[in-house]
């Protein structure tokens, strides 16, 4: 994938001219006062395939020039109204802004223009699919509008069932991430297919903006599945913020801006429940919640706890554990939950944001993939080769200046398993 694509959408203004149907050929028009046997004009290629019919309501224009680039896009239904879309970067092809009706005809007219200004226009005329008899294939996207995400947050997109690794690379094509200032990134997906996520080589730099589109309603995945829906969300990324908890210590640093802050004692996992070790995004913020964990294997208690910041699918949390205080900083106690005390934890849902980067080392256990968003618990190397697209090589974390640690300040270049209640 091209480090400066990133799948960002690019404006193009859209004119709502009926146009004359001409298939996918082209139409030659030299510019004013061409001499004979100058440049040659650009040839377009244009899909979908002219009166091609079913096609899926996520289809894009696709433009293949010679000789010259794509100067103008034009799309039309058969009613004449046009319809909004914009250019990818790479100029591979034109992608409406939402998905097409389902049942009708659209007319796409392609100008490329050459290098001595003379122009080609590409036209081709299809027909959406009517209905489809695949099953809709539910995605979810763990990027809401309108927050404040540390700089950790990665973006995610669990599907149920799993995406089958043929089909991951026109999924992965269809989740587009913008960045203002741009930092590029890659999507790496969960061995099962079951998760994507995206995120920059280095964290993301406090003010940033992030929008994403998750356009997978009626895309093709797979023989039996389409997408389910067509997603957009534009949140904004807030102050640095990371935690660090040894198990060595029990003691869990709070760093802000790269700055140690306050140290708070923890009581971990007990043998028989260990925390899991590994770097992890804080997921889920609660006042109050209640966990349940009858019915699970190491379960059967009912309690409710204030001040809860979720870690893992599987039901590891930060939370205020008034009954522990006196092992808190000593011994692990919990059924894998990081226990600080009332006063900590009501401090602590003052500083932190979901999203910001929680790192637990010395504990039995490690950290498995997808038990949470763990798309910051591998190296960038490992992270790129879990992309169905190329990486560029370039694309790589900033050089550090000193050795790694969680609070450094951040910037500088079946779906998900249903959470767990169990906690303690």
């Amino acid at each position: 994938m091209d480090v400066r694509r990133r799948l960002t959408l690019l404006a193009v203004t859209i004119a709502a001219t009926p146009l004359v149907l001409g298939g996918c050929t082209a139409e030659r028009k030299p510019a004013a006062g061409a001499a004979p046997g100058g440049p040659a004009a650009p040839t377009v290629s244009v899909t979908p395939a002219d009166r091609a019919k079913d096609v899926p309501v996520s289809a894009e224009v696709g433009t293949t020039v010679n000789n010259g680039r794509v100067t103008s896009v034009k799309l039309t239904d058969d009613k004449g109204k046009s319809v909004a879309g914009e250019p990818r970067e790479d100029g591979s092809s034109w992608v409406p802004a939402a998905p097409l009706s389902g049942g009708r005809t659209y007319t796409a007219e392609v100008t490329a223009t050459g290098d001595a200004g003379r122009t080609t226009v590409g036209r081709t005329t299809f027909t959406t699919v009517a209905n489809t008899t695949r099953s809709a294939l539910t995605s979810v996207l763990y990027f809401a509008g309108n927050q404040t995400y540390g700089t950790a947050m990665p973006v995610t997109v669990a599907f149920e069932p799993a995406v089958p690794t043929a089909a991951r690379a026109a999924v992965q094509r269809r989740l587009f991430v913008k960045t203002d200032p741009p930092q590029p990134g890659t999507w790496s997906w969960l061995e099962d297919g079951s998760q994507v996520y995206y995120r920059a080589p280095d964290f993301w730099r406090s003010g940033t903006t992030i929008s994403v589109r998750s356009a997978l309603e009626g895309l093709p995945i797979g023989k039996e599945y389409v997408g389910d829906a067509d997603r957009r969300s534009t949140s904004k990324i807030g102050r640095q913020v990371a935690l660090d908890i040894d198990n060595a210590t029990k003691q869990m640093s709070v760093f802000q801006d790269g700055k140690l802050v306050r140290r708070i004692p923890v009581s971990l996992g007990k043998p028989s429940t260990p925390s899991s070790s590994g770097k992890m995004v804080i997921m889920e913020k609660h006042q109050q919640t209640r966990f349940d964990t009858r019915g699970e294997p190491d379960g059967g208690y009912v309690v409710d706890v204030e001040d809860a910041q979720r870690l893992t699918w599987g039901g590891e949390f930060i939370h205020a554990a008034p009954w522990s205080e006196g092992d808190q900083g000593y011994t692990n106690v919990s059924h894998g939950c990081a226990n600080v005390s009332s006063t900590a934890a009501d401090w602590l849902m003052g500083v932190t944001q979901v999203g910001d980067l929680v790192t637990v080392k010395g504990t039995e256990v490690p950290l498995r993939p997808g038990n949470g968003w763990t798309a910051w618990n591998t190296g960038w190397a490992e992270f790129a080769r879990g992309s169905a697209l190329p990486v560029p090589p370039g694309l790589k974390p900033a050089p550090a200046t000193s050795p790694p640690h969680p609070g450094v300040v951040a910037g500088g270049s079946s779906p998900a398993p249903a959470p767990s209640a169990s906690g303690g």
